[in-house]
């Protein structure tokens, strides 16, 4: 297949296009290489997927419209795997225009471009932040999910509703894949695993918000990267798509990809301490505007789906990623 992964030097496009190029797909990415965390570790991820002859990278901003269909005109797409956006929480509250610029104008570019080329079947990135303050664990794919607390989620909720009235009207087959708490080797420097490993290595004290009252799905980058591959040749149908929602018609599917067993922070800290031999000091802190207490995702429709779980401990993840990060910085 001839596959484009959007964010292809972010940490699941990265993951992403090593698996599909290893198995043989051709692999166009992607990337506009923003500053919001070190281009370095970007550049390094790009460089590391150098070995693969079936990989093509493009580097330019999904919000070009015009380069954006030239891509589409130029390459016949079998797969659209859209990993692309602004991505945080927190940054979204200081930079709200960059969610939008990348999260919705060039999500519609994508969708633009799918659209005018007929492709068989769009992935795209959500995220388990939709589901913002909701009471009811685990979380559900058929849960409302109409009360985000950050912009960063509303623009995620946003390219779902984007997403079903392409589906809706033209017929493209759309998935949506809400992400919860990814982690592991070439991860994202702004997310806590990295933050927590880096300042212990370093003797540094780590900041824990709402004084470590919360609970995260963390999931482990092969998990989610394997839900992925699955979720590419399952394409929703018209009239009887897989997990859609009951009033649709449309093909259109959504589901969670989580570990389904949501860890308390302060034994991920303790798991983190075990990997790199380090006592953290902690600074409990209040819970930040945007965040949220818990994360739990119900994966019962990705398993009836794609028959598969997510294999990783926690144990196990944090060692592989600890491992990787003394190597790739030299500690």
């Amino acid at each position: 297949m001839k596959v484009l992964i959007t964010g292809m030097a972010g940490f699941i496009g990265h993951a992403t296009a090593k698996r599909l190029a290893g198995r043989g797909d051709d692999i166009i990415g992607v990337d506009n290489l923003n500053e919001y965390y070190d281009i370095a570790l970007k550049k390094a991820r790009l460089e590391d997927l150098k070995n693969y002859s079936n990989i093509e990278f493009f580097q330019f901003d999904i919000s070009d419209r015009n380069k954006i269909d030239a891509l589409f005109s130029e390459f016949n797409f079998d797969r659209v795997v859209h990993l692309a956006a602004q991505a945080g929480v927190r940054y979204s509250l200081d930079n709200p225009s960059a969610y939008v610029e990348s999260n919705l104008v060039g999500y519609l570019n994508i969708l633009e471009g799918c659209r005018h080329h007929e492709v068989p079947h769009f992935v795209y990135a959500s995220s388990s932040s939709v589901y913002g303050m909701n009471a009811k664990v685990p979380f559900s794919t058929k849960d409302a999910v109409d009360h985000p607390v950050s912009l960063y989620a509303a623009t995620k909720k946003a390219n779902e509703l984007m997403a079903h009235s392409y589906s809706h009207l033209y017929s493209i087959p759309t998935t949506g894949l809400r992400f919860f708490t990814v982690y592991g080797p070439w991860g994202r420097p702004d997310m806590a695993p990295f933050k927590f490993a880096k300042a212990m290595l370093e003797g540094n004290s780590i900041s824990v918000f709402n004084h470590g009252d919360m609970q995260r799905d963390f999931t482990y980058i092969d998990d989610i990267v394997e839900g992925v591959v699955r979720i590419l040749d399952i394409i929703p149908a018209k009239g009887g798509a897989p997990n859609s929602p009951d009033s649709s018609n449309a093909p259109f599917s959504i589901y969670n990809i989580g570990n389904g067993s949501p860890v308390d922070l302060m034994e991920f800290i303790k798991a983190i301490e075990l990997a790199t031999n380090r006592k953290s000091v902690c600074d409990f802190l209040p819970m930040q505007p945007g965040d949220v207490p818990r994360t739990w995702a119900d994966t019962e429709a990705l398993f009836e789906a794609t028959g598969y779980r997510p294999q990783t401990g926690i144990e196990e993840g944090v060692a592989r990623f600890v491992e990787w990060y003394r190597k790739f910085y030299k500690i």
